[in-house]
């Protein structure tokens, strides 16, 4: 039976220093709004969607770096008209934010809210995050300070189910369960994650179906990236896309699931230009759809999650074909180990 469901990518355009909160919640709110006319049934926004990407930016005023912060896990402050919106128009959402901990400690993180059950039934923190602690030297470089304002995540890779989307899926009071035939099995993941094989693999091996990713990335950093060769801003944007699409496109394939990712785009602060590519991936790397633009964007698609058991049936049999006796260094080590020299 087909397990179908209509799923979106809210790629959003530019959110200035000067944006306020609420001026950016009524863009993803009209971005809801317009996903449901196309009878969306989930809808992914980006990474820190609710404000600026402040961590490019030096903060020491505390006061100043705490107004970039949820205080509280189900984002029940200025972000509830958007929770609110998606129980009303019955559609499940993941949006990422900067969360602050009650015992202080920062993460770039995101959550699922099920629009049938009413509240966030999953978290996600980024494990993996770039850039430096403290800025370049460079006066005009592009900087990335997650280190220095976010703690690395501490909540794995954690799949989830998710109910309400596929009605006739199996529920556990069924006798004999039957891989692929419950409610869609997806997990999160947060921008620099989606180039780590590692994430996608834990996600894998536990079935799942629909990787969803938002992500704030530069299109011209080179003192971040380092460059092999001089570079435009246009050659390393043209560059930064086709990386985007690589691991989407390469990692559905060889995990057999969907992937949504989710991009804040365009010039913010006349400075910071971010690239776009929301994209809807299949579990054979195609892309489904993808934006037009770099700005408030819905990128549709109709998914049909049996298209997943062909590859994690054959081809990415996990049972039959993994060999984990062969991969100690994977979780042995961290740095290259170079064989002896000659």
């Amino acid at each position: 039976m087909p397990r179908t469901i209509k799923v979106a990518a809210a790629q959003m355009g530019p959110v200035h220093l000067s944006s306020t909160r609420q001026e950016t919640l009524e863009r993803m709110i009209k971005l809801l709004q317009s996903a449901s006319k196309l009878d969306a049934q989930l809808v992914l926004f980006p990474e820190t969607a609710f404000t600026t990407f402040f961590p490019r930016h030096l903060i020491t005023d505390q006061k100043e770096l705490d107004a970039y912060f949820e205080h509280g896990d189900d984002l029940t402050q200025s972000e509830k008209p958007l929770f609110d919106e998606a129980k009303r128009l019955e559609i499940d959402i993941s949006v990422g934010f900067a969360e602050r901990t009650a015992e202080g400690k920062g993460y770039n993180t995101s959550v699922y809210y099920s629009a049938s059950k009413g509240e966030v039934i999953a978290k996600y923190r980024k494990v993996h995050l770039p850039g430096t602690k403290e800025p370049f030297e460079n006066p005009d470089a592009v900087n990335q300070l997650e280190k220095r304002y976010f703690e690395p995540g501490n909540l794995g890779f954690k799949a989830f189910r998710t109910p309400g989307l596929v009605p006739e899926a199996q529920k556990k009071a069924v006798e004999k369960t039957e891989l692929g035939k419950g409610d869609p099995i997806m997990g999160m993941m947060i921008c620099n994650d989606r180039r780590w094989p590692e994430s996608w693999r834990c996600y894998g091996l536990q079935g799942v179906e629909v990787v969803l990713c938002g992500y704030n990335t530069a299109g011209f950093a080179p003192d971040l990236w380092g460059t092999r060769k001089p570079m435009t801003p246009e050659e390393a944007e043209t560059d930064a896309v086709f990386h985007h699409k690589l691991v989407m496109q390469g990692n559905s394939y060889m995990n057999s699931c969907f992937s949504i990712s989710a991009a804040k785009a365009g010039m913010e602060d006349g400075k910071y230009d971010l690239i776009g590519g929301s994209c809807i991936t299949s579990p054979e790397g195609h892309l489904l759809a993808e934006a037009k633009t770099k700005d408030d964007e819905i990128v549709l698609a109709e998914i049909n999650l049996e298209d997943c058991r062909q590859g994690k049936e054959k081809t990415f049999d996990f049972d039959r074909h993994r060999r984990i006796d062969q991969y100690g260094p994977i979780t042995g080590q961290t740095g290259v180990v170079e064989p002896e020299l000659l």
